[in-house]
């Protein structure tokens, strides 16, 4: 271990030591959790969607659709909707209602739905720009998709083996995207994250290894996680 110099004040050294061994686990070739730190506490990725979605939380209303499973529904919906609809890709998973491929969905009417939770999965769908269209589709005129994604994080290996695994996003891409099927002045994009969010999200450190400062602060150069909110014209 690399001593400090002598000369320093007491109180320096201190300080310095600190910072130096907070994040000295980082020294290696492997990540703290390959669960995105799910096991140590909240991943990082959903600290921020989650702070996306309650910012978001008056769009959750009426029938909403939200893909995978319907917990943020409930969180950040409430007894706002009316209806409660999960989408899976593959039959057989529990409390589906509705299977379907976003790349096209022609089994799910037009128009169906006031809002569409759709967190960290546009990257497991090839023809992003189709799933955008089908997004635009189901949507009731006023009504809002609200979507995440990754910009900087590991694979997700399971779910690459599964499905495949083939985007990763920026701000300018995400909206240049939902600009093709929404009305420009109805998107929304916005980055979350910092270089220090981004390094410790790939070692899998979660949410509670990092201090609320350094979780608030927002460096445009680290887009860890990329929210938009998108409109349909009424």
């Amino acid at each position: 271990m690399t001593r400090m110099p002598e000369f320093l004040p007491l109180g320096v050294r201190k300080a310095l030591s600190r910072r130096t061994t907070r994040f000295r686990c980082l020294h290696r070739l492997s990540p703290l959790s390959r669960r995105f730190g799910y096991d140590r506490g909240l991943p990082l990725d959903r600290y921020y969607i989650e702070q996306f979605l309650n910012r978001e939380a008056s769009a959750i209303h009426g029938r909403v659709l939200e893909v995978g499973g319907n917990g943020y529904t409930k969180q950040f919906g409430g007894d706002r909707v009316s209806r409660s609809d999960i989408l899976h890709v593959e039959p057989g998973h529990p409390d589906t209602t509705i299977v379907a491929d976003l790349q096209s969905a022609p089994e799910i009417e037009s128009a169906s739905f006031d809002c569409i939770v759709c967190t960290q999965t546009l990257q497991f769908i090839f023809d992003t720009a189709a799933t955008i269209q089908t997004l635009h589709r189901l949507l009731k005129p006023g009504g809002t998709a609200l979507i995440t994604t990754p910009g900087i994080s590991a694979i997700v290996r399971e779910d690459q083996e599964r499905f495949g695994e083939y985007w990763r996003f920026t701000r300018q891409s995400l909206r240049r995207l939902f600009e093709r099927s929404f009305s420009p002045t109805h998107v929304d994009v916005q980055s979350y994250g910092n270089v220090l969010v981004a390094a410790a999200f790939l070692y899998g450190l979660s949410a509670e290894d990092l201090r609320p400062g350094e979780l608030a602060y927002r460096d445009p150069d680290y887009e860890v996680t990329i929210a938009a909110r998108a409109t349909k014209n009424v």
